[in-house]
């Protein structure tokens, strides 16, 4: 029986722009989380975590609405947090990122992501379906750790708000991608989060 991991980042959050830590959803990340739902209201989910953040935690109320067969459950795994600090291979491009983070910071996130992968890719009995809703660098943690990459890709890999990253295990084999921020669910004009626009 396989495990499937559905990924999924919070909706566009109320005035981020403006630097706010937390708020709740925008009127366009509310649209994004009932497009989502609609996309998974096949699935035979059987579980959904979030992290307590204000963000996700109203993205996973909006799913649960439209799939009443699962009740979120609350993660400080999910947490939004800095999965590591800069290693030596890391390129000097993203140096100034790391001069507004703490060493504090740095290691409350990798030991938090370390727990978080040893909970959610451990092999688990039965079929399962089971959604995360959490943060774009949770998410690229986990994408980078499937796919065996070096420690400082995370910061390479870009999630949009309400993008799915879909990861499968089958009994006695490793983890692997199916897909990574699929955007199918949501129109051109509800693909917010990515620090580029995509190419249409």
């Amino acid at each position: 029986m396989s495990q499937y991991l559905y990924l999924v980042r919070h909706g566009e959050q109320q005035d981020a722009q403006h630097g706010m830590p937390d708020g709740p959803l925008s009127a366009r990340g509310r649209r994004q989380a009932q497009l989502l739902a609609e996309r998974l209201g096949g699935l035979p989910l059987t579980a959904a975590y979030h992290s307590p953040l204000q963000r996700a935690a109203e993205t996973a109320s909006i799913v649960a609405q439209r799939l009443p067969s699962i009740s979120p459950e609350e993660s400080s795994l999910l947490f939004d947090c800095v999965p590591t600090g800069k290693t030596p291979e890391t390129p000097s491009a993203y140096e100034p990122f790391f001069g507004s983070v703490t060493d504090e910071e740095i290691e409350a996130g990798t030991a938090q992501m370390a727990d978080a992968v040893a909970e959610y890719l451990a092999p688990r009995p039965g079929e399962r379906h089971d959604v995360l809703i959490t943060h774009n660098f949770v998410i690229a943690w986990f994408v980078r750790e499937v796919l065996g990459a070096p420690a400082w890709k995370w910061m390479t890999i870009d999630q949009a708000n309400c993008g799915l990253t879909i990861m499968q295990r089958k009994p006695g084999r490793p983890w692997s991608m199916l897909t990574h921020n699929d955007l199918a669910h949501l129109p051109v004009e509800l693909r917010t989060g990515l620090p580029d626009p995509l190419p249409v």
